[in-house]
């Protein structure tokens, strides 16, 4: 058993790209997490910085925290107790996210890995997600003089709940799956187009999209593509299955919905959202989620009417009295 005493376990900083033995670590670590809690401890796009160290558009602080096996040489016996990931954005921002492993908690890993990136970083145009708002993370963030600044609702509907109703594309729009190695550019400018004003969702590069597409849950059958008659991209629905792990049943996500701006006032996105779940129902998915800021109102009320039900949230703090 491990000594109790986190505030002299080792810390290893690292800045720039992540080892494969570490990686490794850090999703087994992510992973006992998210069976414990139900929720990832990390945002996709923190994992895909994880595997490509700093190349591309953002870079990347790691803290991996130590707890050495007091039976053995602590050089050589370590567990990782937990660890906390800063992907750096532009003009000096960064999100923080930070997991520990189920078997640690309640010792203070947490907390020394904060005080640690305090001591290494600073705090400065610094925001940090707590995926499920553990009261933890909260107590944490307090603790720092950080509050919540930004809620991401969980939403979800299964098959039993509700009828889908009819949503038909307009006359001169087709559906299609996406055709890799083909659309990947005009997709990237759609989805620039559509989120011009996300600050994640938008900046999405072709890296990333490769890093997507590289991932074993990624089937192109399930990226949805409304088109004009000329074959430009109009509208997408892009959906993902999350198999199923440990008692988690597999569940579908509406993981992208987007409309180009000259394609707005349609119905497009309705129709579009309708007609990617009802291809994860004919794929046997009885539930399907989504994830949706909570403070976008019209978003959250088309989708309460299409069945779906909040089911959990994710919160992002930032500081307070402008710290």
């Amino acid at each position: 058993m491990s000594p109790a005493h986190p505030e002299n376990w080792p810390v290893l900083v690292i800045k720039g790209e992540v080892d494969e033995e570490l990686l490794r670590d850090f999703k087994a670590l992510a992973a006992a997490a998210e069976e414990s809690d139900g929720n990832p401890p990390l945002s996709e796009q923190t994992f895909v910085t994880l595997q490509a160290g700093e190349t591309g558009s953002h870079s990347l602080l790691a803290l991996a925290l130590y707890a050495p096996d007091e039976d053995s040489d602590p050089a050589t016996a370590q567990d990782l107790a937990g660890f906390a990931v800063v992907v750096e954005e532009a003009e000096g921002t960064g999100v923080l996210e930070v997991a520990v492993h189920p078997s640690y908690r309640n010792q203070g890993v947490a907390d020394r890995l904060v005080a640690t990136l305090k001591a290494s970083r600073g705090f400065d145009g610094l925001t940090a997600w707590s995926h499920g708002n553990h009261e933890a993370a909260a107590d944490l963030a307090a603790k720092y003089g950080y509050g919540p600044v930004r809620e991401l609702w969980k939403m979800r509907l299964t098959a039993s709940s509700t009828e889908l109703p009819d949503a038909v594309l307009p006359g001169n729009v087709g559906l299609r799956a996406f055709v890799p190695g083909q659309d990947e550019e005009a997709w990237l400018a759609a989805n620039r187009a559509a989120f011009a004003h996300h600050p994640e969702q938008g900046n999405m590069t072709r890296q990333d999209l490769e890093a997507r597409k590289a991932e074993d849950w990624f089937d192109p059958a399930g990226f949805l593509l409304a088109v004009d008659p000329a074959d430009r991209i109009l509208g997408f629905h892009w959906t993902k299955v999350h198999p199923r792990h440990g008692s988690h049943p597999a569940i579908g996500e509406v993981y992208v919905v987007g409309v180009t701006p000259e394609a707005q006032g349609l119905g497009l996105g309705k129709a579009l959202t309708v007609a990617g779940i009802r291809y994860l129902h004919d794929k046997g998915l009885q539930a399907v989620m989504l994830y949706t800021d909570a403070d976008n109102a019209p978003a959250v009320s088309l989708y309460r009417r299409l069945g779906f039900t909040r089911w959990d949230a994710d919160v992002m703090y930032g500081p307070l009295n402008g710290r």
